[in-house]
């Protein structure tokens, strides 16, 4: 397997974006940072979210990868390009079935972990242009996923993915999708609540999920028959 290397880091702040709907405001349109970008507990150094309900230690940078643009681009004749999903690191040389939730990894000079996938959200349709595009990406299950900073250092594109540590092999990000939006696994579910490393957010929906399966949020967020083409 080759190494896995940093291709793109973005960084952002709240910007207005004008479009065929209207004026909104949003972070997801982020700048390519050349040289090495500061990392802190808080996240990448000029990066800011305009959401409240974004960010947070737990979600201090989202990462998207390279094998997935390609794959939009070839399966659905797109042109999407590093960045456009408004992630702060576009991951080249792996894919997302290699990722696990509590991957301690070392990210340039700092070191960061595995927290949770992302939740794909109204705001990537608009950027992206496809209504469809929140069920694209959960039926294809290509979500990305977040990190928090362990301890703060730099990183810049061209710097190594290099996993330190791995404490859930079960806990890969697109088996977390699959349980929660595609194929519920009660026992997975609940093997979730004791994942090292997994964002008490996502615990907290997997344990709501065992509860009452058919009738959580993440049970409408697929619909196979409206989007395949």
């Amino acid at each position: 397997m080759k190494r896995a290397v940093i291709q793109a880091v973005f960084t952002g702040r709240p910007k207005s974006i004008s479009d065929d709907r209207g004026t909104w405001t949003s972070s997801i349109i982020r700048d390519r940072a050349e040289g090495p970008v500061p990392v802190s507990l808080r996240g990448l150094a000029g990066d800011k979210v305009a959401q409240p309900y974004h960010g947070g230690p737990g979600a201090a940078i989202c990462v998207h990868l390279a094998d997935h643009y390609a794959f939009w681009n070839v399966r659905y004749d797109m042109n999407l390009q590093a960045g456009v999903v408004g992630e702060n690191i576009t991951l080249g040389d792996i894919t997302e079935d290699q990722i696990c939730v509590g991957d301690r990894v070392r990210l340039g000079t700092a070191v960061v972990q595995v927290s949770g996938p992302r939740v794909p959200c109204a705001n990537l349709a608009r950027r992206i242009g496809r209504p469809d595009w929140v069920k694209l990406t959960i039926l294809e299950n290509r979500t990305g996923f977040y990190l928090r900073v362990l301890e703060p250092g730099a990183v810049q594109a061209g710097d190594s993915w290099i996993l330190e540590e791995r404490v859930n092999d079960a806990g890969s990000i697109p088996a977390i999708n699959r349980c929660m939006y595609l194929e519920f696994d009660p026992e997975f579910a609940r093997a979730m609540l004791e994942m090292t490393g997994l964002e008490a957010w996502w615990k907290e929906q997997a344990r709501q999920k065992i509860e009452d399966g058919a009738g959580h949020w993440t049970s409408t967020m697929k619909d196979p028959q409206k989007i395949l083409p």
